[in-house]
């Protein structure tokens, strides 16, 4: 009973479309470890569902570039590999210096900012696919920067232990993965008041006025290169930010790897089907992406495993296997279907 309310609740929010407010599907999310420990008891799903909210702030960061700002960014995830090393290199306890892990989320923010500002700063009279070319090409050199400096990064090794984010003494790790959840949702809480005071704002129409017409904008007197500026630097800052938490939630930065186009590709289509400028269409867009990889497809696994069904013998009953499959299949359906995402931003605004 509990469990059809819940889901009626999420549908409902699913199928308002333009209506839907960007806090009340966070309440949705919020409402998620219910709904599947209600479904799944005993599986430990706050763990698995924390990834949704650190792919929420990394597409909450390409939303303002993309949705807001019209521009095609496909090197988000070199933004969150700076993020994930800068914390890392200021909190592992092999250097001489250490910092506070909240300190080091505030370096990476600030780190992530400054490497959007200086990338920014000469390739933002680019347009469309020249653009796009030149921030895949950043991605793929971040990468290889982070693996030739081995001395400080630890090359493919990746650094480790890194310290998690503590409140009050507990540290919001995997001893406490129901606050460790929570805390993200206010932290995504912060941002998404943060960015819809800041849509509202002038710096936001410009957005909005460069993204429709960026000529027509420039003649309006917008200043069009410090607006995509702005909205660059936003955005790097906020994927920094993701890749700082996705470090600390892990405990490692990881291989140079993981930060790689296809990391940068689900970004993308976490906003494309949210809903490109739209607040909860990204907040949504995440919970679908991500959580079908991290939440359906392992309990899928499991069902299998346990049903004897799964095995290297057989590769279609892997889900790992078909699971980029199935995202192509959604990802055509949605351009088929519903272009503008599942929540589209209204026409001639951008996200609420």
């Amino acid at each position: 009973m509990k469990g059809s309310i819940f889901s009626t609740i999420f549908l409902s929010v699913l199928f308002s479309r333009a209506k839907a407010s960007p806090l009340a599907v966070l309440l949705i999310i919020s409402l998620l470890p219910l709904l599947f420990e209600l479904i799944f008891p005993g599986h430990g799903i706050c763990e698995r569902l924390r990834p949704i909210l650190i792919f929420a702030i990394l597409g909450l960061g390409l939303n303002i570039v993309t949705g807001n700002c019209g521009l095609l960014n496909l090197g988000v995830a070199g933004f969150m590999a700076i993020g994930a090393y800068t914390f890392g290199i200021l909190t592992v306890p092999i250097f001489p210096f250490q910092i506070n892990a909240w300190l080091g989320l505030l370096a990476s923010l600030i780190a992530g900012a400054a490497a959007g500002f200086v990338l920014g700063l000469p390739t933002l009279r680019l347009r469309g696919d020249y653009l796009a070319v030149v921030t895949l090409g950043f991605g793929e050199i971040i990468q290889d920067v982070i693996r030739n400096l081995d001395t400080i990064t630890k090359g493919s090794q990746g650094l480790n232990p890194l310290p998690a984010l503590s409140i009050l003494g507990v540290e919001l790790n995997n001893s406490h993965p129901s606050l460790s959840y929570f805390s993200l949702l206010i932290i995504i809480f912060i941002i998404v008041l943060l960015l819809r005071n800041l849509n509202k704002s002038p710096v936001g129409r410009a957005w909005s006025a460069v993204r429709d017409d960026e000529l027509a904008a420039g003649n309006m007197g917008v200043p069009v290169m410090r607006t995509k500026l702005y909205a660059f630097t936003s955005g790097a800052a906020l994927s920094s930010l993701a890749g700082a938490l996705w470090a600390s939630a892990l405990g490692s930065t990881g291989e140079p790897g993981n930060f790689d186009f296809q990391l940068s590709v689900t970004a993308l289509c976490i906003v494309i089907v949210g809903g490109l400028g739209n607040l909860a269409g990204v907040l949504l867009g995440a919970a679908v992406i991500v959580g079908f990889n991290s939440v359906f497809l392992v309990e899928l696994s499991q069902f299998l495993n346990s049903a004897g069904l799964s095995g290297t013998q057989n590769v279609l009953a892997t889900p790992a296997n078909w699971k980029f499959l199935v995202l192509g299949l959604v990802l055509i359906l949605m351009m088929r279907l519903a272009p503008r995402g599942l929540i589209p931003a209204l026409k001639g605004s951008s996200s609420k």
